[in-house]
């Protein structure tokens, strides 16, 4: 039984609190699921999580980032393909919540509901933590864009029905050239030209972009605000992966826990033995410090400031990188069942080392952190 005490502290409320007994309770009666084909399984669990409501605060006006965190915690620590589907349907609908049309908005209501799978299609082969260097393009044509280019490592990609698409309209240089387009999955000349395969199996793709015509309505806020509107959803977002992170590791530190109780060596448990105990003390550690920097940041978030930039990436950093090794003691003191194909924490040393990759790897965090203080200590010096 996971440790809840977390749930007292003053960074939640009742509602809270209530939602996460909610979802334990569904997650005890429906996971883990099957992973054997996990584009069934994902389009499964979407369908499953919307209609059991789970789905209502990852879009829409006023997103409550501390319920969303809460929600990738509990799915993380009992099936992280469970955490993938819930966190595409925020991630790929960000966009659309904070800067989209009314029109565009009626997507919202179909991924809520779990009856539309939703992908954030930014990361490029040449372009990964640098957005700026984009060479997707979106032409004007009369009042279409036609698109050419290729997105890579596309979460949901091959089974989303609605892609959130960064191209480069060229306003100006760098990242000032970006703009966001609403692209519906059966748009002529989306192509999904390769299904990308990782150590922890999830539904990933290459996109290519065939003189593909949208029109101009499909465009997402303003042309040239596409940067503005992908570091908004991260800024939104980023919390809620050192959010899996920790539900990850509080998995890693519970089996822990229940192997040193039952398991014996040298005429004793390794509970008794000081160096495990050492072991577990540096696990529990970790996963407190880490839940205190995630819930932190999204409650910064929630109380209305308008950028969390800095507490998201040290949420993020510390979360992902010391889930990592939590995860890796677990595996330690499982011994030759650690490493063993299906058992819980072979699982979950596949499933943790994406986390400090994606939606900004752990060394373009540091570089966040040392920025957002830097500027921090210029604007005290010039007051």
């Amino acid at each position: 039984m996971s440790d809840t005490s977390f749930l007292d502290w003053p960074f939640l409320e009742a509602r809270h609190r209530d939602l996460a007994k909610h979802l334990e309770a569904w997650c005890q009666r429906e996971l883990p699921r099957d992973h054997a084909d996990v584009d069934a399984t994902c389009i499964q669990l979407v369908r499953d999580l919307g209609q059991a409501g789970f789905l209502e605060g990852t879009a829409g006006d006023g997103i409550d980032v501390r319920s969303l965190c809460l929600i990738r915690e509990t799915l993380a620590r009992h099936d992280g393909l469970a955490d993938f589907a819930f966190a595409m349907q925020g991630l790929g609908t960000g966009a659309i919540s904070l800067f989209g049309s009314a029109e565009q908005k009626q997507w919202l209501d179909k991924t809520r509901r779990g009856e539309a799978l939703a992908a954030f299609a930014l990361t490029e082969p040449r372009s990964g933590s640098d957005v700026a260097q984009l060479d997707t393009v979106a032409e004007r044509d009369g009042d279409h864009y036609r698109i050419n280019g290729e997105k890579t490592w596309i979460s949901n990609g091959g089974i989303a029905d609605v892609y959130t698409l960064f191209a480069r309209t060229d306003e100006a240089p760098g990242a000032k050239g970006l703009s966001c387009f609403l692209v519906p999955a059966d748009t002529p000349g989306l192509e999904i030209r390769e299904r990308l395969e990782t150590i922890s199996p999830h539904p990933l793709a290459r996109l290519g972009f065939n003189d593909m015509r949208l029109p101009a309505s499909a465009m997402i806020g303003q042309s040239g605000q596409g940067f503005r509107i992908a570091m908004a959803v991260l800024d939104v977002f980023r919390s809620t992966v050192g959010a899996a992170a920790l539900g990850f590791a509080r998995r890693a530190l519970d089996e822990s826990l229940e192997r040193a109780r039952n398991r014996e060596l040298f005429g004793a448990s390794l509970a008794d033995l000081q160096m495990v105990q050492g072991h577990l003390a540096e696990m529990a550690l970790d996963v407190d410090a880490a839940a205190l920097l995630v819930y932190r940041a999204a409650w910064t978030k929630d109380m209305g400031a308008e950028r969390v930039t800095r507490e998201a990436a040290m949420a993020k950093l510390y979360a992902t990188d010391r889930a990592q090794q939590v995860i890796d003691k677990a595996v330690q003191l499982h011994g030759g069942d650690g490493v063993r194909k299906g058992h819980i924490v072979e699982s979950l040393y596949r499933e943790i080392r994406a986390l400090r990759i994606y939606e900004g790897a752990s060394d373009v965090q540091k570089i966040v952190i040392a920025r957002s203080c830097l500027a921090q200590q210029d604007t005290a010096r010039h007051k």
